[in-house]
């Protein structure tokens, strides 16, 4: 496989010794768990400081729900489908698969094609999936005219829904997605013909019912316990921003009365004594650009009141309304507005882009991706996969018959590394903040709509209320330096390439 002078004492070796050579030359002690689960990542400069009101979503923002939930919605739309949509009795056999979906996905409704795709509008290959199978990538790239590419047209408007193709951004949308590919795996596996737009549309209105009939709701308010977590982190959240005299609201589409229990759960019977705003069914992201639906209010008991609202009281309780209203009678415009929530569409990108308020991001995920990037077998196979790419880009000149071979054989065992790095997330579908190389769909609206982003709401305990975040400055492709990714690994050692010059 060639020759090179070993870095550490000048005799050559052969290929396979020049790989553990270089793995340990390129990861000195220490360089993992540099990244802190708990922390606050920033894509845009932010001063806390310059905040003087905080706004929050309910659901999986200030209430984190445990996967549990994630089962009972699967199981209930799934009978739903059976039982009122008539579908085949056989569908009672699926259960919920634990981390087969990710989020940020993209389903092509015509080709029944659950997949990933990247900020450039390319599907990553190896992620597509008809059904709960894969799909090879040679029929990937002629169901899209010999390309990897989705064309803009086709892709999705400004909420993530397009004619052909729907993103699932939500973490709600995670059993909804594999209901989706158990029931396209049940007709493939029995010959059933179906209509992909009909199939999507009832498993899409089957997931709704369990929302909208209140059925979720309940399975909540009854054991809170087994389906909420961190609720003493919440209280010490809201408590510490009142003592800093900072004014509070909430925002959510969740009922009033799921709502009351919850924070009663988590915070305590007087919780409204926090919030200077409490706002319910708010029906967003109509709510941020719809003038139409004014205010109504709420009595302490969930009941309509039918006054004209010309003011927001401090502890009461409204439904409805629009963001325009809310502005005019509060008068809570621009930067001093920092409002938190988990749907990149719903919550944060008409706040940011046409209101200027601050946003920030509630990324549950990022917890258990960081602590994979932390492990030691990720920093290895990153590593080395970012040397081999280094090592194809300057070799790639040398074209003898012994060289080509080389290359080839790199070619094929950086492929099998970016693999590999690939099911350390999940075996299906990867990180939902990375391709191979590329970010997301999902990962560059997270840049494009939050100021900063982090686990829960519980990592503001992490920081001082006046702390300045500050974006870390990332080199453009024309101003990094060589070897730069190596060195953004945490790897201060890396091998120059006058030493490898004997690479063929």
């Amino acid at each position: 496989r060639g020759e090179l002078a070993c870095l550490c004492c000048s005799r050559f070796k052969c290929g396979e010794h020049v790989f553990l050579v270089i793995y340990c030359n390129l990861l000195p002690p220490g360089v993992c768990n540099l990244l802190n689960p708990a922390a606050i990542y920033a894509n845009n400069e932010i001063s806390l400081g310059d905040v003087e009101i905080y706004g929050f979503d309910y659901d999986y923002t200030l209430a984190q729900y445990s996967n549990l939930l994630h089962s009972m919605i699967f199981n209930t739309a799934r009978d739903i489908l059976i039982e009122q949509f008539k579908y085949p009795e056989g569908l009672g056999k699926y259960d919920y698969i634990p981390g087969f979906a990710i989020r940020g996905l993209h389903y092509d409704v015509q080709k029944s094609l659950l997949m990933k795709i990247d900020a450039f509008h390319y599907v990553q290959l190896g992620t597509a999936y008809r059904g709960l199978k894969p799909v090879p990538d040679e029929e990937v790239i002629e169901l899209y005219g010999g390309t990897q590419h989705i064309p803009l047209y086709q892709m999705s408007d400004f909420y993530g829904k397009g004619p052909s193709l729907k993103q699932f951004m939500d973490i709600f949308s995670l059993p909804e997605m594999t209901l989706l590919s158990s029931v396209i795996d049940y007709f493939i596996t029995h010959n059933i013909e179906f209509d992909q737009v009909h199939l999507y549309k009832d498993i899409s209105d089957a997931i709704r019912d369990v929302h909208v009939k209140g059925v979720m709701y309940k399975w909540i308010e009854k054991d809170m316990e087994q389906y909420i977590l961190h609720g003493d982190e919440i209280y010490a959240v809201l408590n510490r921003l009142v003592n800093h005299k900072k004014k509070l609201f909430l925002i959510t589409n969740s009922p009033f009365s799921f709502v009351d229990k919850g924070m009663k759960h988590m915070v305590g019977k007087n919780w409204r004594d926090l919030f200077d705003m409490v706002i319910v069914q708010a029906d967003k992201p109509n709510f941020f650009t719809d003038r139409r639906k004014p205010f109504r209010k709420l009595d302490d008991k969930g009941s309509l009141q039918w006054d004209k609202i010309n003011q927001l009281e401090k502890g009461k309780i409204y439904k409805e309304g629009n963001l325009f209203d809310f502005l005019r009678l509060t008068g809570w415009r621009g930067s001093k507005v920092l409002y938190f929530g988990d749907h990149l569409y719903s919550d944060l990108a008409d706040l940011m882009l046409r209101h200027g308020w601050r946003t920030g991001a509630i990324v549950p995920e990022l917890e258990t991706e960081i602590r994979i990037i932390n492990t030691e077998q990720y920093m290895h196979s990153l590593t080395w996969q970012q040397a081999l790419t280094g090592l194809l880009e300057r070799m790639q000149m040398y074209q003898d018959a012994e060289s080509k071979q080389v290359l080839l054989e790199w070619m094929k065992e950086r492929q099998e590394i970016r693999s590999l790095t690939k099911n350390l997330f999940n075996p299906q579908f990867g990180s939902i903040f990375r391709t191979f190389h590329n970010p997301t769909y999902f990962s560059r609206r997270l840049v494009r709509f939050s100021d900063i982003y982090m686990a829960s709401i519980s990592c503001l305990l992490n920081y001082d209320v006046n702390f300045t975040f500050y974006p870390r400055r990332t080199p453009l492709q024309h101003e990094a330096p060589l070897w730069m990714d190596q060195l953004c690994t945490g790897c201060m050692k890396t091998p120059f390439l006058e030493e490898m010059v004997h690479i063929r």
